[in-house]
């Protein structure tokens, strides 16, 4: 099986340690992700499986990219790997997550990427809402 299809057995690409059936399977088939955290790793999955809709759908409307606009490359970026370095909530419809993400463009090295991201939750709902990227 591709990593980018994996069956329901396999370990999550958001690396939880839990199938992804477990895990980020269920958001991508329509479970609102129920912390500001599992929607960031639903949505790291989602990069790795090239999920756009769902990346989409994910977006808060405010900030989110007309759907021409979230570039997902035609060269393959394999995601090679996440760490959540803290969360945090500053109220119930209000959270960040620090995360390190790293990736491989094509054959090219393996580059870092240092965010904390902003999540607001509506009508029940997580969306990303944006992030702030840390300098190396």
């Amino acid at each position: 099986m591709s990593k980018n299809k994996p069956a329901a057995a396999d370990a999550c690409a958001c690396e939880s340690g839990k199938a992804y059936r477990d895990c980020c399977g269920p958001y991508h088939h329509g479970i609102p992700a129920p912390t500001p955290e599992a929607l960031m790793r639903s949505r790291y999955s989602a990069y790795a499986m090239r999920l756009s809709l769902y990346l989409l759908a994910t977006w808060h409307p405010r900030t989110r990219p007309p759907p021409d606009e979230l570039d997902l490359g035609e060269v393959r970026t394999a995601w090679l790997g996440l760490k959540i370095v803290r969360t945090a909530q500053g109220s119930d419809d209000e959270g960040i997550v620090e995360f390190i993400a790293r990736y491989r463009v094509g054959g090219g090295r393996a580059v870092r990427l240092h965010e904390t991201s902003r999540f607001v939750r509506e009508g029940g709902v997580w969306y990303y809402l944006d992030g702030v990227i840390k300098s190396s």
